[in-house]
């Protein structure tokens, strides 16, 4: 009897031996699976990513790990999600943000969504010219995560978790820098906003509150000195499209030349005429992202607001649009104001902000 009970327990361990092992052998091999976007409203172009970077479950998951993982910086003590939260967009709340030993950055952090739909570059200044390469900027820059690309590489061979990913997710399985990128830019392309109030009012499912249906036409009503009862406030001019931006830089009249303390776009390219000209975003989800512009100089909607109504400075790459409504501002009262305001409410979309597939993996 003992005898039988020996041989049953050996076989049984052999059995669970070589089931962890097929177990194991299956979830560390390359057998990409395609990743599929789940829109809810068609509201948004053809979605298009780099044909040679197409969306994998492995590529996404591996790329979600590392927006996460603190390994990417000096001390372990931020990651991307540290200057990106979801709650906010994928942005951050501070003016500007804290990176290693508490220090702090230049110019307000981007929201991360719709990433795909951008199509000038990337940065504030555009100075990376593909999602994959600003995704190594931050890892870099001393006042973020202040870490090599050797030893970010170095601490991910070192940890089993990552050695699988890796080998799931590209068919060399190599821990690299360039796979790094590319499995953050799978991640981020991934990220998608299109379930807002107005997209659910373009797709018929919902109707707008008086308020907004009058901040609507507002946003989209071209300004016009002369006739002030049929004047809007001329959103779309720059914010245009279903994705409310238009692959452009632009002076957004902030400041005079004499006040320019970024120089913007002319960092990137040495091209004067690009000089304080700052990449046009998109205002979805506009009102959980504050503080604003390039800057972050104003905290609210309502000095946003106020900026295009009547604070547009002259300058000599000022958008000349901006500046033909300076004779006269936009014209908006108070009820106007709050009107426009409801209606950028309505890009909220509060499926992506609590998007279990966007959330800290670890």
């Amino acid at each position: 009897m003992k005898v039988n009970q020996i041989l049953i327990a050996c076989l049984g361990g052999v059995l669970l031996f070589a089931s962890c092992k097929k177990e194991d052998d299956k979830v560390v091999e390359y057998n990409p699976k395609a990743y599929t976007v789940n829109f809810k409203n068609n509201t948004l172009p053809n979605f298009i990513v780099a044909t040679d970077n197409p969306l994998t479950v492995e590529k996404v998951k591996l790329g979600r790990m590392l927006f996460y993982e603190n390994k990417l910086s000096r001390d372990g003590s931020v990651n991307c999600a540290s200057c990106h939260n979801q709650a906010n967009a994928f942005s951050d709340t501070n003016q500007f943000s804290f990176g290693v030993d508490n220090s702090v950055g230049k110019r307000q952090a981007m929201a991360i969504f719709n990433m795909a739909y951008n199509t000038n570059q990337f940065f504030w200044d555009g100075r990376a010219d593909l999602l994959r390469d600003q995704s190594l900027l931050p890892i870099q820059d001393h006042l973020e995560m202040d870490e090599s690309l050797e030893n970010v590489v170095s601490k991910l061979k070192n940890d089993q978790e990552y050695v699988d990913q890796f080998t799931r997710a590209f068919e060399n399985g190599e821990i690299n820098a360039t796979n790094i990128s590319l499995a953050l830019e799978n991640f981020m392309n991934s990220i998608i906003s299109e379930d807002s109030k107005y997209d659910r009012f373009l797709a018929g499912k919902v109707t707008l509150t008086p308020s907004e249906e009058r901040g609507r036409k507002l946003f989209f009503q071209e300004y016009n000195e002369f006739f002030p009862d049929d004047s809007g406030a001329d959103c779309a001019h720059c914010h245009s499209g279903n994705n409310f931006e238009n692959d452009l830089y632009m002076n957004n009249g902030l400041d005079t030349d004499a006040d320019f303390e970024d120089f913007g776009r002319e960092n990137a390219t040495n091209d004067p005429a690009d000089r304080a000209k700052f990449k046009v975003t998109s205002l979805r989800n506009i009102a959980v992202t504050p503080p604003y512009m390039h800057d972050g100089r104003f905290n609210t909607l309502e000095e946003v607001i106020d900026h295009y109504n009547e604070g547009v400075k002259n300058s000599s790459t000022v958008n000349p649009a901006l500046l033909g409504t300076t004779s006269t501002g936009l014209m908006l009262d108070a009820q106007e104001k709050q009107d426009l305001i409801n209606f950028l409410k309505t890009l909220t979309d509060d499926t992506f902000l609590n998007n279990p597939e966007y959330k800290n993996p670890h």
